[in-house]
């Protein structure tokens, strides 16, 4: 959640549907680039209209960035106890190892893990921009799949 509360508009490319999380905001220290999916650049996007601070998700107190325990506390109200933003990141790497054909290293990549020994990332200088890109399109439409898609109404409401 470090990555996205710390989120500045400067980080992001709304031409391209890319942002960009310099290394010192990244636990491994190296840069990140980010595919955003139609919908969240459709957000991201309008959130920029609406931006009322150097942060993407401004706090109550001006210059700063929204606390890492807000996440916790919208969790906490909306009474989901057994779930973590953590977890999160694991569902999304379940889904794309149990339910999709993206490789390994795609997957691992779009959660900025290290692939490979020292050797190999030595000479794997490039980061499937666009492999990511479709990845997160995807995800995005598992993501906003409504629940009713696949019900099947024995009775009309209001019958």
């Amino acid at each position: 959640s470090g990555e996205v509360l710390g989120a500045t508009w400067d980080e992001f490319d709304l031409e391209t549907g890319i942002w960009i999380v310099p290394a010192e905001r990244m636990k491994a220290k190296e840069l990140h680039r980010v595919p955003l999916s139609k919908s969240a650049h459709s957000i991201v996007k309008a959130l920029h209209e609406l931006r009322t601070s150097e942060f993407v998700f401004p706090g109550g107190v001006r210059g700063k960035a929204l606390s890492n325990m807000a996440f916790a506390k919208l969790m906490e109200r909306m009474k989901v106890n057994d779930a973590t933003s953590h977890g999160f990141r694991s569902a999304f790497r379940d889904w794309v190892g149990d339910e999709t054909h993206f490789s390994r290293d795609v997957a691992e990549q779009a959660l900025a893990h290290r692939v490979g020994d020292a050797t190999e990332r030595a000479y794997r200088r490039g980061d499937a921009l666009e492999k990511r890109r479709d990845l997160m399109e995807a995800w995005a439409n598992f993501c906003d799949t409504n629940a009713d898609d696949n019900v099947i109404r024995l009775r009309q409401p209001g019958a």
